[in-house]
């Protein structure tokens, strides 16, 4: 049943509603009442359908006011539970309806729903275009626009510049046969830059700056007919112009450089000098990073963790990006990492033998939050004795227990370098991968799905690399792998129905909670693990791996942006959450109460879920997983 209104008080009480409602609540109030004053209000009784499709004459936006709606597509997988204060009826909008998408709504109690005819809201996108993305049809779009700004650019300064938007264009490149007298030609009078980069067999090998002539050659009146590689710096640090500032600036500063060659496909295309870093702004982290770098104690460091803590609520309250404040929360833990390694090797002793700390899980994938625990390991040289075993094991507890009194928890799996199986030689490490990759059962898949992402953060770099490589070669010689990690991956399912308390958990207070780590960012996670390790990504981050499967060609670009839309609007709203409970005096978590969402988070929270739900089921049908 459907009728019009022309009550005054009616449509007051409709204006005042609708103003509430994202997305209408980023509309003037003039357009509002316009809008308003159009509204059809329909009731559906319990079971009854509508077909959002079925008049072709006029489509209609659909507010649920009071009631319950569940969304169906054609073949009856469920695609979203409604509740009041929900929408549909986007598609139709911009055109891009098509059967793929095609679905009917069931009334699953007793329901009033305004109507808002789309012909309506053409119109006003015709006056008024800037309005048009907040009815996007498409979810990715929808959610670009949750993102508001409150930091500018300038005042976000080293965290969300890239290298390659300050560095210098200009770098000499010579080669190490080149004399000395050649390459200071080539820098001074062809390129008028402060530094060479030098290639042999197309191959970077060296650096050169001017103040390393003056203290290498001129000091020591080296002959300028020597060859420059006698005076250059060998196997230079290096970076991509895509880096971030900040993570130049911590490498310069651990390493007491001061030019980085700015580096893509091998090739140098620039230069990145102190100089470019002292007109940017908030180094809160930086100054962070350097201050412990110079501390000498456990306790020293652990008066630190205040500071972290500020940079963190810092960059939520600012609105940066979530995957530079992982970025940068893990740049702080692996600064924390290797000053506890260095102070543990200045009381244990030289190490006996090669060895490489790595980091595994949201720590290597460089996605931190401010409740991430320790996820760490220890490789060793094949020919480390059972003597060198105990020292590192020494180092794996000392570290371990320091990151815990800097406020990173241990582990309450014992996925640390402080347990004996997880401190192990390079063989060692070999013979679990091919174990759990040939033998996927539950507890090769736990372990696994920890040590699927791992990052070098101290000593033999070489020996994350051997390992990654090893990784992907068992993958491919068994493909079944994959559709293990899919038919794990999606036995659970994002919470459509969590409007009508569905997929929620009691916590301690006995409040009905969703955890949001659990439902949905671990989803994510899982869905990019198995999409670039299809395409053998060597990157860990989320990210990184979900573009490397769409260049691959097996991630559609539409779906792409999808799940990278959905994947920051998520993380976003945790970072905000654990805002919230740091401002409130509570320890930090992943559990969110629905009834404090507003219009505005039930609307993005939807489409994320539902964007998830779809890509869950591309991957069950591009691996040939059977969900159980």
């Amino acid at each position: 049943m459907s009728e019009s209104h022309s009550d005054n008080s009616l449509l007051a009480n409709i204006v005042q509603y609708i103003a509430t409602i994202e997305p209408f609540n980023n509309l003037p109030k003039d357009v509002i009442s316009e809008l308003a004053s159009i509204v059809q209000i329909t009731y559906v009784s319990r079971g009854e359908i509508i077909d959002p499709y079925e008049n072709q004459n006029e489509k209609y936006l659909y507010i649920v006011r009071t009631g319950a709606m569940e969304q169906r597509k054609l073949d009856g997988q469920l695609r979203a539970r409604l509740g009041s204060d929900d929408i549909f009826g986007f598609t139709f909008l911009d055109g891009t309806a098509d059967e793929d998408n095609r679905y009917t709504a069931v009334a699953l109690q007793n329901s009033l729903l305004y109507l808002i005819p789309h012909s309506s809201l053409v119109r006003l996108f015709e006056r008024k275009p800037e309005y048009a993305e907040y009815f996007a049809s498409q979810a990715q779009v929808r959610l670009k626009t949750a993102h508001d700004v409150v930091w500018s650019n300038k005042e976000k300064g080293l965290f969300i510049k890239r290298v390659g938007e300050v560095a210098s264009g200009i770098i000499a490149v010579v080669t190490s046969d080149m004399t000395i007298k050649e390459v200071a030609h080539e820098m001074r009078i062809v390129k008028r830059c402060s530094c060479a980069v030098i290639y042999e067999n197309d191959k970077i090998i060296g650096l050169i700056t001017d103040r390393d002539m003056t203290k290498r050659v001129i000091a020591h009146g080296a002959p300028l007919s020597d060859p420059i590689s006698t005076v250059m710096t060998p196997n230079p640090f290096v970076i991509s112009p895509d880096a971030l500032i900040l993570e130049a600036a911590s490498m310069m500063m651990e390493h007491n450089i001061r030019n980085i060659p700015v580096v893509h496909e091998g090739k140098a295309v620039g230069l990145l000098t102190t100089t470019h870093l002292v007109q940017n702004h908030r180094m809160q982290a930086i100054f962070l990073i350097e201050k412990i770098k110079y501390t000498n104690s456990v306790s020293e460091l652990s008066l630190l963790t205040s500071e972290r803590q500020a940079i963190f609520e810092a960059l939520v309250e600012g609105k940066v990006a979530s995957d530079i404040i992982g970025k940068v929360m893990s740049m702080i833990m692996d600064a924390y990492t290797r000053r506890l390694i260095q102070i543990a090797i200045d009381k244990l002793g030289t190490p006996p033998c090669e060895y490489n700390w790595i980091s595994a899980g949201s720590h290597a994938r460089n996605e931190l939050n401010i409740t991430s625990d320790q996820d760490t390991a220890l490789i060793l040289s094949d020919d480390a004795t059972n003597s060198d075993k105990i020292y590192f094991r020494h180092l794996g507890s000392y570290v371990s227990n320091g990151l815990d009194r800097c406020g990173y928890p241990l582990c309450t799996g014992k996925f640390m370098a402080a347990t004996p199986k997880w401190c192990q030689p390079l063989s060692i490490w070999k013979e679990y991968y091919k174990k759990w990759v040939a033998n996927p059962e539950y507890e090769c898949l736990l372990n696994i799905s920890v040590f699927l992402e791992i990052r070098s953060i101290y000593g033999n770099a070489e020996y994350t690399n051997i390992l990654r490589d090893e990784l992907h070669q068992n993958i491919l010689e068994n493909r079944t792998f994959l559709s293990a990690l899919v038919r794990d991956a999606v036995n659970t399912n994002p919470p459509l129905g969590i409007f009508n308390s569905l997929v929620l958990e009691k916590n301690g207070d006995q409040t009905k909670v969703l955890n949001i780590k659990k439902y949905a960012i671990n989803l994510i996670i899982d869905l990019a693990r198995i999409y670039g390790l299809a395409v053998e990504c060597e990157s860990s981050g989320t990210e990184e791996r979900f573009k490397a499967a769409r260049d691959a060609g097996i991630l559609s670009e539409n779906m792409y942006k999808n799940i990278i839309g959905a994947y920051h609007f998520i993380a976003q709203f945790r970072y905000s959450h654990q805002l919230e409970k740091l401002k409130q005096g509570e320890v930090p978590d992943n559990y969110i109460d629905p009834n404090n969402f507003g219009s505005f988070e039930r609307q993005h929270l939807k489409d994320a879920f539902r964007i998830i739900a779809d890509m869950q089921e591309a991957a069950k049908l591009r691996f040939g997983a059977i969900s159980h």
